[in-house]
């Protein structure tokens, strides 16, 4: 059994879903080495989120993005404050409730030196702040080395 981590950051990024799959595989070309094994994907911050999800229509971020934001909303219907919490605006608290719907981290198996994901699968970095951030990951492998 082996063990591998490193940590990365993301592309900067303002509010939005965004398929990162190849990113990740780029930064992380030690997975080629394992014939068995996981990758735990874990986003350092409150404000964002990874999700595995679809990867080939678009249209599906956008409609993550638009649910995300019905679910919680920056203000009320007439413009109202809806949270205490806003220290850094008024994106700031709903950026946190959607971060703990969504989750922190992903586990992806690893198959022959790939990602094992499905036909439609691909990795998602979710952005919940209107500012861009650039976001740290700890990717962490264990597994069986070829």
């Amino acid at each position: 059994m082996s063990w591998s981590q490193k940590e990365f950051t993301l592309p900067p990024r303002s509010r939005g879903s965004y398929l990162v799959t190849d990113h990740i595989v780029s930064q992380l070309p030690e997975i080629r080495n394992y014939r068995v094994g996981l990758l735990n994907l874990f986003v350092k911050h409150t404000s964002c989120a990874l999700s595995l999800n679809e990867n080939w229509d678009d249209d599906v971020r956008a409609d993550m993005s638009d649910a995300l934001d019905r679910i919680a909303p920056a203000a009320g219907p007439k413009g109202e404050e809806l949270y205490r919490h806003n220290a850094e605006g008024p994106d700031d608290m709903p950026a946190h409730i959607k971060s703990a719907l969504v989750g922190a981290s992903v586990t992806i198996p690893i198959k022959d030196g790939q990602l094992a994901t499905g036909t439609w699968q691909g990795v998602w970095y979710l952005e919940f702040r209107q500012v861009k951030h650039t976001r740290r990951v700890v990717a962490t492998i264990q597994g069986e080395k070829a």
